[in-house]
């Protein structure tokens, strides 16, 4: 997923960018951060405050000290999560950031098929913050390009996770528009999408069946420490709305979810410098990833 928080939304009518910042929404934004990790300055306050205010004409409550209550109470536990899906949306498209994809493609595919450990022909791979799928549908598409030669006879498993449920749906529903396609071939599109209607594709059901959808908070620990044995992991421009506590949890929790060997890619804007020294940094054409130590690089 590449998560950003709404940025179409200007100022809710008759509430200054200044006015956002009080004691109410940064509450709401302390109560936000514990949730999700998700953190806002007080200079974007005035999203979440949008936000708040959206949700406001969906609820009885008719002021934000009303919808602050509301969303305390422990009969409206819901409601948090709605706020959260409010105010995160995925911007993205299929095949971005090709220097990753070919990195990907050309040298760590490689590298990992070559395991002579390997008891199985199991290639795993984790899209932390989906969005609306088009990250996992790319790798899915480029590992069935990659099957009728390096990867036959191996079993691919791409587990796509998000925090927002309307992504997760868009994701798993798989229609895609000019926007989102701006980047993909024509032999992509070909072969992988059928037309929907004259602005839209739906991508194909071979490619659909290497991913799992599924809602994971990055912040929540029990979940977290069930994601094991990953090869690589794509998380990007997710943890840029992180401050540096809840980055430091994540990092630490993907690499102990990752294969000795195995990568780590962030945003482009991204990287773990100041937030951790135990994944190695490899630089690639145009890109860089992360790479768990393999038993033979551990210090003994």
């Amino acid at each position: 997923m590449t998560i950003s928080l709404h940025s179409r939304h200007t100022v809710p009518a008759g509430l200054t960018t200044c006015e956002a910042v009080d004691p109410l929404f940064q509450q709401i934004r302390d109560l936000v951060y514990t949730a999700s990790g998700i953190f806002l300055p007080d200079e974007k306050l005035y999203l979440l405050a949008a936000g708040c205010n959206r949700r406001i004409q969906q609820l009885p409550v008719l002021s934000p000290s009303e919808y602050w209550i509301f969303l305390k109470s422990p009969s409206h536990t819901a409601e948090l999560r709605e706020l959260l899906n409010e105010i995160t949306i995925g911007e993205t498209s299929l095949f971005r950031n090709r220097p990753q994809l070919n990195a990907l493609r050309r040298v760590i595919l490689p590298a990992l098929t070559k395991k002579t450990t390997r008891a199985a022909k199991h290639l795993r791979i984790w899209c932390a913050g989906c969005s609306t799928g088009e990250e996992p549908y790319t790798l899915a598409m480029t590992m069935l390009e990659a099957e009728a030669h390096l990867l036959k006879g191996w079993t691919i498993e791409i587990q796509a996770t998000d925090l927002n449920d309307r992504s997760l749906e868009a994701a798993q529903i798989g229609i895609y528009g000019d926007y989102a396609l701006r980047t993909t071939t024509a032999h992509f599109k070909n072969k992988y999408f059928s037309p929907v209607d004259t602005k839209t594709m739906r991508v194909h059901d071979e490619v659909k069946k290497l991913v799992t959808f599924r809602r994971l908070n990055l912040q929540d620990e029990s979940s977290m420490n069930l994601v094991k044995d990953m090869d690589v992991i794509f998380c990007r421009n997710v943890l840029i709305y992180f401050n540096h506590t809840s980055k430091s949890q994540v990092i630490r929790h993907f690499f102990s979810s990752l294969n000795l060997g195995g990568y780590l890619f962030l945003g482009t804007a991204e990287s773990l410098m100041k937030l951790n020294r135990q994944f190695h940094p490899v630089h690639f054409p145009g890109t860089i990833a992360y790479r768990k130590p393999s038993l033979d690089a551990l210090p003994l």
